[in-house]
């Protein structure tokens, strides 16, 4: 990676969430590529940043105002010099803490100087996969 991109893969995921927390459409939006994909936990699928925020505005307004996320990178691994793919455990939750209830993988691009998601895959976890992932993360605020 040049030595002007300073970006973090946690940068990125603090932008994610906080676009998200602040049910704000456009910045959500804004961590995506212009003609990125994203596949919804429901398997609808969604093709560049214009679909992305029209379908949010009606998730933050519509379905899930007030929610807050939860997502943690499980793994990452670089592609290229300025390409990688991370895979997350998420959440959401109106007003209490979200326990983990999805998988989801990014495949991120650099640009200008910063992370932006290029593909997005949501899909629900199974109980096993909630077991593990919940109780890791109990044990680890517990410590």
């Amino acid at each position: 990676m040049s030595s002007e991109f300073s970006d973090t893969i946690e940068q990125f995921l603090d932008r994610f969430r906080a676009a998200w927390d602040a049910g704000d459409a456009r910045a959500y939006a804004a961590q995506f590529t212009e003609d990125a994909t994203y596949v919804t936990w429901r398997g609808d699928p969604l093709v560049g940043r214009e679909a992305i925020e029209r379908m949010h505005d009606e998730v933050f307004t519509r379905w899930s105002p007030g929610s807050k996320m939860r997502v943690s990178a499980v793994k990452a691994k670089t592609l290229g010099s300025n390409s990688c793919v991370v895979l997350t455990a998420g959440g959401l939750v109106e007003n209490s803490p979200p326990d983990f209830d999805k998988m989801q993988t990014f495949a991120l691009v650099q640009s200008d100087g910063r992370w932006l998601c290029a593909a997005f895959q949501n899909t629900a976890m199974s109980e096993q996969a909630k077991s593990a992932y919940n109780s890791a993360a109990d044990k680890s605020a517990s410590s």
